[in-house]
Parts: structure tokens; C-alpha cells; sequence
């Protein structure tokens, strides 16, 4: 008889940072599944509106998803990502963030929207957010199947040294 690993209970935050838009995910309680919160605009203002988002649905954890190659690579991307998660994380700490890797998620999201019939204008809208549900939703399955917390933590105190942009 196969013991399925528990998951940590407790509502998550799943974040698809993109340059001009943030989409929003978050998690039920018991961590099973993973829907759409909002699209926040990048810039002033931003960390704010994730920070309220965190306080209202009292999330225990923050899951950023990590741009990187299909070779496994990280770029500029996900040099920007890193930032953006350490800044987050200073913001919500003691709530941890973590980065997990989501190869191909907007591309899913994409393919999710339409075929559900979004087009054009309106798939724009809500792709950034579907992007996130993936990115969470990943992060929520992994968990359930490895019984390990996904991804790579964020520090939160500030790092000194050359930043790491591949591994």
C-alpha cells in the first residue's frame, strides 16, 4: 500500500511576474487547487497590491514562478525574477517565497484560453493570471507528490556577491 506524502495546508499565492503585468493565482485551503485571483500593472504600486493580496486571503506561502530556458538556463528574465521575488519576500517576510520554475507556462495558459474561446483581447487579459494558476497549480502537484516543499527558497536577508544566473 503507497502512502501519499500530505501537503502543508493553507492557502498559497501563485505570482507570473511579466514586465508590464502580474498575474495573480491563489490556492484553497487545503492546497489542492489553484484559480485565479487578478492581473496587477507593473510599477508603482505593485508590491503594495501583492503584499493586500496576501494579507486578505492570509496566505501562508508565496510561489513565484522562475522564467528559464528549456535547457534548464536562467537569463536576464529570471535575473529580474530573482529581484522582484527578494523584494516581495523583505515585504511578506516571515510568510517564505519561493521560486519555482515555469517552463512553458504561459504557453499552457495560452493554449488553455483558446480553447476555451478567448480571443485576441480578451485572452490578454486573463492570460497573465492563467499563467499563474499553471505556475501554482504545478507547485501545489509537486508538493503533493514529493511531499517537499516546491522550488528554491527566497532569502530574505539582503545577499552579497555576484549574483548566480545559471546553474
Amino acid at each position: 500500500m503507497s502512502v501519499t506524502p500530505e501537503i502543508r495546508p493553507g492557502v498559497r499565492l501563485g505570482i507570473d511576474p511579466g514586465d508590464a503585468r502580474i498575474g495573480v493565482a491563489a490556492s484553497d485551503p487545503s492546497g489542492f487547487l489553484a484559480s485565479p485571483v487578478e492581473t496587477v500593472r507593473r510599477g508603482k504600486g505593485d508590491l503594495d497590491r501583492l503584499v493586500a493580496l496576501r494579507e486578505e486571503r492570509a496566505a501562508v506561502e508565496v510561489v513565484v514562478g522562475l522564467p528559464v530556458s528549456l535547457s534548464g538556463r536562467e537569463g536576464p528574465a529570471a535575473g529580474k525574477v530573482r529581484e522582484f521575488a527578494e523584494l516581495l519576500a523583505l515585504r511578506v517576510a516571515p510568510v517564505p517565497v519561493r521560486l519555482c520554475d515555469e517552463r512553458l507556462s504561459t504557453v499552457t495558459a495560452e493554449a488553455v484560453l483558446r480553447d476555451r474561446g478567448k480571443k485576441g483581447r480578451k485572452r490578454r487579459e486573463v492570460v497573465d493570471q492563467a499563467a499563474a494558476v499553471v505556475i501554482l497549480q504545478h507547485a501545489l502537484d509537486s508538493e503533493r507528490s514529493t511531499g517537499r516543499p516546491p522550488g528554491e527558497l527566497v532569502p530574505t536577508q539582503n545577499r552579497t556577491g555576484p549574483r548566480r544566473t545559471s546553474e
